[in-house]
């Protein structure tokens, strides 16, 4: 295994990713759970670019770190949370075997990954990946394509329509 500029930046990305992960579970802040998530988010849209997939990596930081998150933020800041802080018994020994059983998992992934037997086949992945996958959506992928955007606008009118039902209830009482 040769060291270079791209494992680095794929190690300091894959690190941003897992401590985003765990500050997203540790935190207790909305707000900075949700940084948490953005950062996750970020990184793997960077992993995504050392891997030549800049159409997925763009769809990844608009869809996910862009609306995704806002969604998720606005649905947690308008529900009442849970203002029990007490700590259920053995909380120390069960982080501890947590951190324990994760660190097993990172371990039997690692070894698995590096013993696995993978050919490499050359092929032309890095040649104009957004030009194909805009040639297959708008050719091959048209009729499923058009199918989604009509689902999706009428997914958006019955939330209008059920969002204006329930004023009028509202203003009936």
């Amino acid at each position: 295994m040769t060291i270079s500029g791209e494992f680095f930046a794929f190690m300091g990305l894959a690190l941003v990713a897992i401590i985003g992960g765990v500050l997203l579970l540790n935190l207790n802040k909305v707000v900075h759970m949700v940084v948490a998530l953005i950062f996750t988010f970020v990184s793997i849209a960077g992993i995504y670019i050392l891997l030549s997939a800049e159409f997925v990596a763009a769809v990844q930081i608009l869809i996910y770190s862009g609306a995704i998150t806002i969604i998720m933020l606005f649905g947690i800041m308008l529900t009442k949370p849970y203002d029990d802080e007490s700590e259920s018994k053995g909380g120390k020994w069960k982080k501890i075997l947590l951190f324990l059983g994760v660190i097993g998992f990172a371990f039997a992934v690692y070894v698995g990954i590096y013993n696995f037997p993978i050919e490499q086949v050359p092929s032309a992945l890095h040649e104009n990946n957004t030009m194909e996958i805009g040639k297959a959506i708008y050719t091959k992928f048209i009729i499923p394509f058009e199918l989604v955007s009509v689902l999706l606008l009428a997914a958006l009118v019955g939330a209008i329509i059920l969002a204006k039902r329930e004023d009028k209830e509202a203003d009936k009482e």
